[in-house]
């Protein structure tokens, strides 16, 4: 289920302004007092942190799709932005108490090293939501598990303690960018490619006009536009959510330069959705566990968000699986039964690209809701693909026949944009931009090279 309600790059409403952010930070503040002179039997206006409620219902609503928050989950959500938003919020919690000249265990707190304050960790949020009722700690501490919505779509994360023999409930609570980036301006956050990140976020221009492809691989792409579209509808609607897995996989392969990639990005530009590359020679690593590690931070942060993933040149990770003679071997196979169990859980679209089908073990093969072949382009589609490319700004000698190269070269689309690109470049040069056939057989010749092939 996806959790924001963002359609088509952009929110539903306006991000709220600093107005709002300051009126909800205020409202937390006022529930941390109030819990505070709760606690210590000083006098209070309520007599309960429950009595403080906010009027941004429409803010939820709007911002986070078929999601009821409670007033726990409020308090969760703008306690994790406080420190990025309102640092001094938390400063009451360095109070000491004088028994034990230290501060109150039960305020929990994890003081940060660059900040100099404190971030709030799950006990802090148990302490402003139940004190020491260890009856209502219990309640919350199973509403707060780490399947609840905030954390399963990673809008809110649960940092580990440093020490492993301190309890869970220690665990700092980080606002992701994605949250931040919705509060502040409406919008899901796209993440830049890095090592931690590498994936590249893959756009177009070009319209599906320009995609030429045999009929029945359209056929089939057009079945994935349809399970975007109408995918979980289907699932909720027919009750069939309990029966097959979410999301979809397919596999694209074929020739280089014969639209994988271009017809992922137009997916994408259909649909509304970000497409992201994955750079499986940052994700591979010879080193025990860490290809895992690389597979999981892209997968994290992909759930529960409109994202395409399109694994280019997937033989890399997605190959056959070797026998076991050693022990990289059993844990290379490892790697690939925990990367085709995240794959067959991924709740959206994913893309594994590769040149030759017999690449990819079987038993990814058999998951996959589609196998589509993108094949080397006939003459007709060729020709095609030829006055598609062409710049309607440029015009053609009298010796040029685009039907004729059609036929007489095998060229895959890559290629054929590749010699536009050289004759178009000769022609800028040229009074009237006149494309010639020489040049254009040259561009020929220059592809054909890069394959050892010879005109």
């Amino acid at each position: 289920m996806h959790i924001l309600s963002i359609q088509n790059g952009s929110a539903d409403t306006r991000a709220p302004e600093a107005a709002f952010i300051e009126q909800q930070l205020e409202w937390l503040t006022g529930i941390i007092d109030t819990r505070l002179k709760l606690y210590f039997g000083h006098e209070s206006n309520y007599a309960a942190v429950e009595e403080h409620s906010p009027s941004d219902s429409v803010w939820y609503t709007q911002m986070f799709r078929q999601r009821d928050f409670s007033f726990a989950d409020k308090v969760l959500l703008w306690l994790s932005v406080a420190p990025v938003m309102k640092p001094q919020l938390l400063d009451c919690f360095y109070v000491k108490n004088q028994d034990i000249d230290n501060r109150f265990s039960e305020f929990g707190a994890f003081r940060a090293v660059q900040l100099n304050g404190l971030l709030p960790t799950l006990d802090t949020l148990l302490f402003i939501l139940c004190g020491d009722d260890t009856q209502e700690r219990i309640f919350y501490l199973n509403h707060f598990s780490r399947n609840h919505f905030l954390f399963a779509s990673n809008l809110i994360q649960l940092e580990a303690p440093a020490a492993a023999s301190e309890p869970f409930t220690a665990s700092v609570i980080v606002a992701s960018n994605d949250l931040i980036e919705l509060i502040l301006r409406g919008k899901e956050y796209a993440p830049e490619f890095s090592h931690t990140f590498p994936a590249r976020h893959l756009t177009t221009g070009q319209s599906w006009d320009d995609l030429v492809l045999e009929e029945q691989t359209l056929k089939q792409i057009e079945e994935i536009k349809t399970w975007i579209e109408l995918g979980n509808d289907m699932l909720d609607e027919l009750d069939l959510r309990q029966k097959i897995k979410p999301g979809y996989r397919s596999l694209f392969f074929g020739p280089p330069g014969t639209g994988k990639t271009f017809t992922a990005a137009l997916l994408g530009k259909h649909t509304g959705y970000d497409v992201y590359r994955i750079d499986l020679s940052l994700i591979v690593s010879k080193f025990i566990g860490e290809t895992e590690k690389n597979l999981t931070r892209i997968f994290d942060r992909a759930e529960h968000k409109k994202w395409i993933l399109f694994f280019d040149e997937a033989d890399a990770l997605f190959g056959k699986r070797t026998q076991v003679k050693d022990a990289h071997d059993r844990y290379a196979n490892q790697e690939v039964s925990f990367l085709l169990q995240r794959v067959e859980d991924y709740n959206g679209l994913i893309i594994l690209a590769t040149n030759l089908r017999s690449n990819i073990d079987e038993a990814f093969a058999r998951r996959f809701q589609s196998l589509i072949d993108f094949h080397m382009p006939k003459s007709k589609e060729r020709l095609l693909i030829w006055q598609n490319t062409f710049s309607k700004k440029t015009s053609f000698a009298d010796d040029v026949d685009l039907t004729k190269i059609s036929a007489d070269f095998e060229l895959s689309g890559g290629s054929i944009a590749n010699v536009v690109r050289y004759c178009s470049l000769l022609a800028m040069k040229r009074t009237g931009r006149l494309i010639y056939n020489e040049d254009i057989l040259e561009g020929v010749r220059k592809e054909f090279l890069k394959e050892g092939k010879t005109v």
